[in-house]
């Protein structure tokens, strides 16, 4: 999957150029090939970092960007004998015309011309914490130029995160960004429906349904439309299943009168996408499994409407919380007499028995994207409160205000387990509503809303 100069990753280089000093060299390596078991490597998925910054995808490479902008790959060189066995290499003779960089050289160069570039630098960058090993390897460099101190070479007496620009870069997407993640949650839109309409055929059939029948129309859906991986491990949960959050797809039942979680996409040009959808496996919702769907549903649009410009990354899921506590305490989940009124039940987190987690995480390359969920700006505003659950002291920041461009998920849920007090049409109840947003000036754009949520139109698509 080569990449032309025209696209992207010139103009991101340059402007992380700009913001490393004159002085200064960052070093971005690409993720190593992972050996799955014996003679079998698991799929090579590039580094996210290093993709963002030149559309690479061949392992064993490594991007060198200065100050001035000026950029050096180091990849694999040619060889037509390993080529015949594990696919073709650009090799660095074709790499600066291929992908826009200045200069290209081979992989099994970099140790001795690293020194040479590293010498009188004022800075060197590189992601902390994201490659083993890569610490000791800049140490050991920055070892070599040391070595040369008495011919008046200096070496770079400053160690940078790269990551720290780099995940303010990714945190707002550009155009091209935002298109292949538009087309990414199309994609697995299409999987969930295909989803959602094997498991009522087969019920209808009276034909044995599991759920790796499920987990099967994803990944054909994925493949079919051209998406390279699944964004994530598929969740397939039937039943009760679904109250475990990150339960994989196995071999369970579909039994009518119950429902199905499935939380699942795809990986798009290394972009994700990450939707949930809950339905009944027969086609039809029982009475109690929509009174809490539709709950949760309601949670679901007042976290979107409080997705905006503006707003704080935190308002989503107060929003969301509100109206969750508020229909566990009118449905008899939570008893007032014990927890109160809804304000004192969110302010003990008494609604973390049926919710217990976040509403939104970022998107991007990532399913779980880089990027800082506390405003900058307010870092040093710290107030310390203690958790009603743990009984902990806890640090609290103002949480990241929402820029247009940056993306989110907004995935309400509820998870009932047996528990005594808890009405038993509730019992092992597992539900879960997930899309994809898009932060515009006056809103949000959900690029996932392909598959539907209403419960009448799921009935309707589980019986064409």
């Amino acid at each position: 999957m080569q990449r032309a100069p025209n696209l992207p990753y010139a103009a991101r280089r340059a402007r992380l150029a700009a913001q490393l000093g004159a002085d200064a060299l960052a070093i971005v390596p690409t993720a190593p090939q992972q050996q799955r078991n014996r003679d079998s490597d698991f799929p090579y998925r590039p580094d996210s970092y290093f993709y963002y910054l030149t559309g690479f995808t061949e392992p064993d490479a490594w991007l060198l960007l200065d100050g001035s902008g000026r950029s050096t790959l180091f990849c694999q060189p040619r060889d037509p004998d390993l080529e015949t066995w594990t696919g073709y290499r650009l090799g660095p003779d074709a790499a600066p015309d291929a992908l826009g960089v200045d200069a290209a050289h081979a992989v099994d160069e970099l140790d001795g011309l690293l020194p040479q570039l590293l010498a009188n630098r004022a800075a060197v960058w590189f992601p902390f914490a994201t490659h083993d090993g890569l610490q000791l390897q800049v140490e050991d460099w920055l070892q070599a130029v040391r070595a040369q101190a008495r011919s008046g070479v200096l070496a770079p007496d400053a160690q940078r995160d790269l990551c720290a620009l780099l995940d303010e870069m990714r945190l707002v997407k550009d155009a091209h960004e935002l298109a292949i993640m538009r087309r990414a949650g199309r994609i697995s839109a299409r999987a969930h429906v295909r989803a959602m309409q094997r498991s009522a055929r087969m019920l209808r059939a009276g034909e044995t349904a599991r759920e790796y029948h499920l987990e099967a129309e994803l990944l054909h859906e994925f493949r079919q439309s051209g998406a390279q991986f699944p964004a994530y491990t598929s969740i397939v949960a039937a039943g009760a299943n679904a109250c475990v959050l990150h339960y994989p797809a196995g071999d369970a039942l579909l039994r009518d009168g119950e429902l199905v979680l499935i939380d699942a996409a795809c990986e798009l040009d290394g972009y994700a996408s990450d939707i949930t959808r809950t339905f009944p496996a027969g086609g039809r919702f029982t009475d109690a499994q929509r009174t809490l769907y539709e709950l949760v549903l309601e949670a679901q649009k007042q976290a979107v409407a409080a997705t905006r410009a503006g707003a704080r990354f935190d308002d989503p899921h107060d929003a969301a919380v509100r109206v969750l506590t508020q229909g566990m305490l009118d449905l008899g989940l939570l008893d007032s007499n014990r927890v109160g009124s809804v304000d004192e039940a969110v302010a003990q987190r008494a609604y973390a028995r049926f919710y217990m987690h976040r509403t939104s995480h970022w998107m991007g390359m990532d399913v779980h994207d880089c990027g800082s969920y506390v405003e900058p700006s307010e870092r040093d505003q710290i107030t310390e409160q203690r958790d009603p659950l743990s009984g902990k002291q806890v640090q609290k920041r103002p949480s990241r205000i929402l820029q247009p461009g940056m993306v989110l998920t907004i995935e309400p849920g509820i998870y009932v387990r047996p528990t005594e007090g808890v009405p038993e049409e509730f019992w092992n109840i597992g539900i879960r509503i997930e899309d994809d947003a898009v932060v515009t000036p006056d809103g949000c754009e959900l690029l996932t809303r392909d598959v539907p949520v209403a419960p009448d139109e799921i009935e309707a698509l589980m019986r064409a």
